[in-house]
């Protein structure tokens, strides 16, 4: 099961996007674009302002990428590779075997017959 998940992980690729606010790292999303700070400058109102100021917001972007190759054939494997996944694989399974040969102590050792009771005739009792 670990080995399905490190397989899983090592070829995962993803985005990871960042919005920074002048030199402060507002944001950070993975998968989603990041949402911003609502400070970035769009285009000049429609009520005829022709001065533009500079955006001082950026958005970066960095993308990971996972392992494209995996060795899939097992031809490549050497030989003492193969004796230990083979010897480890025995030895793992051999640790959840259970066996329900069990076999109860009463039966090659019969408890001896009261003919009658001892304690009863001495009237010493525990108690």
């Amino acid at each position: 099961m670990v080995m399905v998940f490190v397989v899983l992980f090592s070829t995962l690729s993803f985005t990871v996007n960042m919005h920074y606010c002048g030199n402060i790292l507002v944001e950070t999303s993975v998968f989603n674009k990041a949402k911003g700070c609502g400070m970035e400058m769009g285009n000049p109102s429609s009520e005829g302002c022709t001065m533009i100021k500079k955006n001082c917001c950026s958005d970066e972007q960095q993308a990971i990428f996972g392992q494209d190759e995996l060795q899939l054939n097992l031809n490549k494997i050497s030989f003492g590779q193969q004796v230990f996944v083979a010897a480890f694989f025995n030895a793992y399974n051999n640790l959840f075997e259970f066996s329900e040969d069990v076999t109860p102590y009463l039966i090659t050792y019969p408890p001896p017959i009261i003919v009658r009771h001892i304690y009863k005739l001495d009237e010493t009792y525990l108690i």
